[in-house]
């Protein structure tokens, strides 16, 4: 051993670091900036959504003693990415950490898919990916350190079975691979990136009355007989994005209750 005094539940603290997180409004990127709340961040909330959902995230915030911003930001548009970053520095201070869950999901044939369908999935999903990872690392190049990890999905190892979604997976396998390219590009000047694959995850999209069978099916292929939480992907974000992982980057850390084994 090294270091037989080190403190090990510290290497999940984050205390004193800034996060950016994605799609925070609702789902997985909400629970997961709660998350990096609690364990002392704080969090600069960014989606396109209309509603109260930021609001309700921050609400959570505050109650977990922690700062956080909500900026409206379009996640295809590099200058509102660019804007976000800034006011994020501006407000709560250096930027060193970032969640990017933002992202739609839709299904139609392949061979029926309109163009425009395929496109503005692929404009969210993939290059919304690249866009915020750029934004995020410009400034944490220039602050010398950073954590990003990036929500992909299973989907983007395997093809769920009775879906007609080819455009989604393709974008989240596209945002796996791109993920491992930047932390190679970016591995010896400070930033580590990682992606999240869930499985199927019970999130307001997926717990819609009219999903009741659809969510049947999704527990009945996952070995663990049940979809996940929302509260099951703050564990591995946080772990990705804290010191416990300071060895680990490239890496596709897949959430799925054992669905990818079969």
């Amino acid at each position: 051993m090294s270091d037989i005094t080190l403190n090990a539940p510290k290497l999940f603290d984050l205390s004193g670091q800034v996060a950016m997180v994605t799609g925070a409004g609702s789902g997985i990127g909400q629970r997961i900036a709660i998350g990096l709340a609690q364990c002392g961040a704080d969090v600069a909330l960014l989606d396109r959504r209309t509603d109260d959902g930021m609001a309700n995230t921050a609400k959570h915030i505050a109650a977990a003693g922690r700062r956080s911003i909500q900026i409206a930001a379009d996640v295809t548009s590099k200058s509102s990415l660019a804007d976000a970053v800034a006011r994020t520095e501006t407000d709560l201070g250096a930027l060193t950490l970032a969640v990017n869950a933002a992202g739609i999901a839709n299904a139609n044939p392949a061979e029926e898919m309109e163009e425009d369908q395929y496109q503005t999935l692929m404009d969210i999903n993939l290059k919304g990916i690249f866009l915020s990872c750029q934004a995020e690392a410009r400034a944490m190049l220039k602050n010398g350190r950073g954590a990003i990890v990036n929500i992909a999905s299973m989907s983007g190892v395997i093809v769920n079975r009775g879906l007609s979604q080819a455009h989604y997976n393709a974008s989240k396998a596209g945002v796996i691979h791109m993920s491992k390219s930047m932390a190679m590009e970016w591995v010896d000047r400070g930033i580590r990136v990682n992606t999240i694959s869930p499985g199927y995850t019970a999130t307001p999209m997926n717990t819609r009355p009219e999903m009741v069978h659809q969510t049947k099916f999704f527990e009945e292929q996952t070995p663990m007989q049940r979809m996940a939480s929302v509260d099951e992907m703050v564990g591995p974000a946080v772990f990705l994005l804290s010191n416990a992982a300071s060895f680990v980057t490239g890496v596709d850390l897949l959430v799925d209750g054992g669905f990818c084994c079969w």
